[in-house]
């Protein structure tokens, strides 16, 4: 599709200036107007007849008032009704289980082993005495000591967060 790619590298920029017009001055909403007209236009480049041009420039008039008529039935809430900016969100999760491996990293391997296979692995004080071959006081007695130490490492809100 040699013809589009050229249309595209000529005509992008004259394109995407109608598109922030036409999106209230919106850089990324015209970017992503743009992109979504390209995407159908390519798809459908060959049973164009005529100026093409004229066509891209229709479909991005035509898919503006969609997105227009598409945000006044489902309007925005404003950022004061918004959900809890205290809800942590995947990102805040990623930092956790960060943090969560590298204050395991400062335990002694015994410690680190009862707390990974009880609570990682969901064994009971049993199963965990069985796989690491010890007694169930010792599972206790680590588990209790270990929850401890990644309190002062990690700060109790993060271990009861998740």
């Amino acid at each position: 599709m040699q013809d589009f790619e050229e249309f595209v590298a000529l005509r992008s920029q004259a394109l995407l200036r109608t598109a922030y017009l036409l999106c209230g001055g919106d850089q990324a909403a015209a970017e992503d107007l743009l992109q979504d007209v390209l995407e159908r236009l390519y798809g459908k480049w060959k049973r164009i007849r005529g100026n093409h041009e004229g066509y891209a420039r229709s479909a991005l008039a035509n898919a503006a008032a969609n997105r227009w008529r598409w945000r006044s039935r489902r309007p925005e809430a404003p950022l004061e009704y918004a959900g809890d900016p205290a809800a942590r969100g995947h990102e805040q999760r990623v930092v956790d289980q960060d943090s969560v491996v590298r204050a395991l990293a400062e335990l002694p391997r015994g410690m680190r082993a009862v707390l990974v296979l009880r609570f990682f692995d969901d064994l009971t004080e049993a199963q965990t005495a069985t796989a690491l071959g010890c007694g169930i006081g010792t599972v206790k007695s680590q588990t209790s000591r270990g929850l401890a130490r990644m309190r002062e490492l990690m700060g109790e809100e993060v271990l009861t967060c998740n």
